[in-house]
C-alpha cells in the first residue's frame, strides 16, 4: 500500500497516578470542521496541558498552556467551530466544581475561566457532556440518598458559555437503577440513560431544549429465558451524528456469568406522541459463535470473557456497526492484554446482517496500557476503518483494516510503515489518533528503540 508519512517533533508527558487509568478524555486530537487542520490537548508537564493548533502540513500555528493546580484533574476536551474547551475538575476541602477554560481557535487566546457546576466535596463527582458539534455543553451534579441517585441538577450552556437553561431530572419513582449518564445533542436536547429494573432494562428519558414535555422510553433486554436469569453485563448508549440515540447491551447469565447475547435498540423520539423504539433481533453467543472465535483467534473457547462494548458507528446509509473488544489485566502492575474484536453489522432497518471476529494480540506494560493498545475506528461512506498497533510478521507498526459494512468483508491488515518501536517504553499514544478525512490519519508514535522522542505523524493513505 503506497502512502506518504510526514512527521514533526512532539512533546508529551505520560499521565501519572489514577489519571493514566481514567480514560475520561480518550480523544485528545480533534479535527476542525473546515478542513484547515486539527487541535491537540497534550500533557506536557506535571503542572499542566497545552492546547495546540496545527495546519494540514503539521505546522504548529499556536500553543496555549492550560495550568493544572494541585487538586485539579482533567475532565473533558471538546471544540466548537470557534473555541476549544478544556474542562478541569477542581476540588478543595469543602466543595468541588467543573471549570471550563475556553481557547480561541483562531489565535489560541484563552478566555475567562467559567465555573459551570459546583457541588459539596462529599457528593459524587459532577460530570459534563459536550454535544457532537461542540455547540452545547451540559454540566450536571448528582443528588443522592444512601448511594442511590435521586435526581440530577443540570445547567445547559451555549458555545460561548452563556447559560441557556437549568434543568432538574427527578428519579424518585424509579426504584433501583444503575449507571445514569447524561448526553446532550447539537440542538440542546438532553437524554438521561439508565440501566434499571434489576439490571434488566435500558431506559432513556428525553428532555427537550425548549418546553417541559419529558418522554420516557424503556425496553427490557434481560429477563428469564429457558430457566436462566439473564441480566445486562455491559451497556453503551451513544448519540450518533444524525441525532439518533442507540443503545447496545451485552447480556449474561446472572448465575454463571456466561455471556448470553448482544441486544441493540434505536430510540426514535421524533415519531408519535411518546416516541418509538426499534428493537433489533438479538445475536446469541451460541457454541457455533464460540467456534468462530476459536477459529479466528486461536485456542478453543468455552465461554466469552472480558469482552466489553467499545464503539457504535453509523454509516451514511444508516447502517450500524457495533464493536466490542476483549481486554484484561493480569494484575495491578502486570501487563494488559487487548485481544480480538467482535464486530456486528446491522442494516438500516435494524436487522443484524453479519458479524466478524477480528483477531489481534496486543500486550502493553501496565504504565501505558490504556493509551498504547486497543483500536481506533472511523466510518467513511460504507466503510469502517480500524487502526491498531500490532507486531505482525516481526514488524511493529500501525495497521489499517477496512470493513465493508454492506457485506461484512474485512480487508487484510495494511501496514502504515511508521516502524513503531517494540520495547517496554512508551511507543504509541492512541489518544492522539484521529482521521482528518478518509485518507489522512494523525498519530503519535516513537519510530525505533534508539529514539527517545515521540513524533506527531500525518499519514496520507493512497
Amino acid at each position: 500500500m503506497a502512502q506518504k508519512v510526514k512527521s514533526a517533533p512532539f512533546s508529551y508527558l505520560p499521565e501519572q497516578g489514577a489519571d493514566r487509568y481514567d480514560m475520561r478524555v480518550p480523544r485528545k486530537t480533534l479535527a476542525l470542521t473546515d478542513g484547515s487542520g486539527f487541535v491537540i490537548l497534550a500533557h506536557q508537564s506535571a503542572g499542566g496541558y497545552a492546547v495546540e493548533r496545527y495546519d494540514m502540513d503539521l505546522k504548529k500555528l499556536w500553543s496555549t498552556t492550560v495550568p493544572v493546580a494541585p487538586g485539579e484533574t482533567l475532565e473533558a476536551f471538546g471544540r466548537s467551530a470557534q473555541q476549544a474547551f478544556v474542562v478541569l475538575h477542581h476540588q478543595d476541602e469543602g466543595s468541588q466544581s467543573l471549570q471550563v477554560v475556553p481557547v480561541g481557535l483562531q489565535n489560541g487566546q484563552k478566555g475567562a475561566v467559567k465555573t459551570v457546576i459546583s457541588a459539596p466535596a462529599r457528593d459524587r463527582r459532577p460530570g459534563i457532556s459536550i454535544s457532537p458539534d461542540g455547540s452545547r455543553l451540559l454540566a450536571f451534579r448528582y443528588l443522592t440518598r444512601e448511594q442511590q441517585v435521586k435526581s440530577i441538577a443540570a445547567s445547559l450552556y451555549d458555545q460561548s458559555l452563556a447559560q441557556a437553561q437549568e434543568k432538574a431530572y427527578d428519579f424518585r419513582e424509579f426504584g433501583d437503577f444503575f449507571s445514569p449518564a447524561v448526553h446532550v445533542a447539537n440542538d440542546g436536547t438532553q437524554y438521561v440513560t439508565l440501566v434499571s429494573d434489576g439490571m434488566k432494562k435500558l431506559t432513556v428519558r428525553r428532555y427537550p431544549a425548549t418546553g417541559t414535555e419529558i418522554k420516557v422510553l424503556g425496553v427490557p433486554v434481560g429477563g428469564t429465558f429457558g430457566g436462566k436469569a439473564v441480566t445486562i453485563r455491559d451497556s453503551k448508549f451513544t448519540v450518533l451524528g444524525d441525532g439518533s440515540l442507540y443503545a447496545a447491551a451485552l447480556c449474561a447469565d446472572y448465575e454463571s456469568g456466561e455471556y448470553y447475547s448482544l441486544k441493540v435498540v434505536k430510540y426514535d423520539f421524533s415519531s408519535g406522541v411518546s416516541g418509538d423504539m426499534k428493537f433489533s433481533p438479538e445475536v446469541r453467543f451460541t457454541p457455533e459463535y464460540l467456534a468462530e472465535v476459536a477459529k479466528a483467534s486461536g485456542p478453543a473457547v468455552k465461554r466469552l470473557e472480558d469482552v466489553y462494548l467499545s464503539e457504535m458507528l453509523l454509516t451514511e446509509e444508516k447502517q450500524l456497526v457495533v464493536i466490542a473488544e476483549k481486554h484484561y489485566e493480569e494484575g495491578e502492575e502486570a501487563p494488559v492484554h487487548a485481544r480480538e474484536l467482535h464486530v456486528f453489522g446491522y442494516n438500516e432497518f435494524g436487522a443484524p446482517t453479519w458479524h466478524s471476529i477480528v483477531p489481534k494480540d496486543q500486550v502493553a506494560p501496565a504504565v501505558d496500557a490504556y493509551t498504547g493498545i486497543g483500536f481506533r475506528a472511523a466510518s467513511f461512506g460504507n466503510t469502517v476503518h480500524i487502526l491498531t498497533l500490532e507486531n505482525l510478521n516481526k514488524k511493529s507498526d500501525l495497521y489499517l483494516r477496512r470493513l465493508n459494512v454492506r457485506t461484512g468483508v474485512l480487508s487484510a491488515p495494511e501496514r502504515l510503515k511508521l516502524n513503531v518501536a517494540d520495547d517496554q517504553s512508551l511507543a504509541y499514544v492512541k489518544d492522539f489518533t484521529a482521521w482528518l478525512d478518509e485518507k489522512t490519519i494523525i498519530g503519535v508514535s516513537r519510530p525505533n528503540k534508539k529514539s527517545k522522542a515521540l513524533q506527531l505523524n500525518k499519514i496520507v493513505v493512497k
